[in-house]
């Protein structure tokens, strides 16, 4: 359930110094070998401080700019050119080959790169939460509750917090980066059964419990571990029938 992207802050990360790649070459190399045949005057790419893992592509006028996140400025070439046939394949409404995207996924899914993009978010990155403590309900005690009661208090306590904004459709989000649940003002409101908000505060602490896994060449947010345990939920059922209702209303 994410609730809001991370913003970005122009702050330098602490990265190894290599030779910068020609990033420019790479991606021409890649437009002339998925041999697309849209007229392009220029194509430009360049490394860009964002807050994690996010690389843009854009197509105005007949040139093509592409911002690849920095985190990757030590990627292999093979790497690089995965990345390119990703973006390139997106503007061009190609679709791109399993290679790249197995290549791409397998290089982000490496523990040290992991690591790397939880640093970035956490140093660019602006996490703006209000106090767990609601005007109904306290995050901090649900979180506690929980954790006793499903995970034999071993699971580490994150930043708790509401939005800022009232989130209709987007009613809770874990972010690993700052290692945060939010949880949509919406929810804190004596119409929400207390059950319901303790069903969000559940399924974004089994995002701590069961992390993202990479599957060939999908990133699995929701393993069938992490469904079987939430289905563990007493009132799962109607939780989710109730979410349903809150969202649509």
């Amino acid at each position: 359930m994410p609730l809001a992207p991370v913003t970005d802050e122009v702050e330098q990360l602490s990265l190894p110094w290599v030779e910068p790649p020609d990033l420019d070459e790479i991606f021409r190399r890649v437009f002339r070998r998925l041999r697309i045949k849209t007229p392009v005057t220029r194509i430009s790419a360049r490394f860009h401080p964002f807050a994690g893992l996010r690389s843009t592509i854009s197509l105005r006028n007949g040139e093509v700019e592409a911002r690849v996140a920095d985190v990757l400025s030590d990627a292999s070439q093979v790497v690089l050119e995965a990345l390119a046939e990703i973006l390139l394949a997106r503007i061009f409404r190609r679709r791109p080959s399993r290679e790249a995207r197995e290549c791409y996924l397998a290089y982000t899914f490496r523990p040290a790169i992991r690591s790397r993009i939880d640093q970035a978010r956490r140093q660019r990155g602006v996490k703006r939460l209000l106090p767990p403590r609601g005007l109904c309900y306290d995050l901090e005690e649900i979180f506690q509750q929980l954790n006793h009661r499903f995970f034999h208090g071993q699971l580490p306590k994150p930043r708790l917090g509401w939005s800022y904004n009232h989130a209709r459709t987007l009613l809770g989000h874990y972010d690993s980066g700052h290692t945060a649940i939010m949880l949509s003002r919406k929810l804190d409101s004596p119409a929400v059964p207390r059950y319901i908000v303790e069903y969000v505060v559940y399924h974004e602490m089994l995002h701590i419990r069961f992390p993202v896994e990479r599957r060939g060449q999908r990133r699995v947010v929701h393993s069938r571990e992490f469904r079987e345990a939430e289905k563990k939920f007493p009132k799962y059922v109607q939780a989710c029938r109730q979410l349903k209702r809150l969202c649509a209303s």
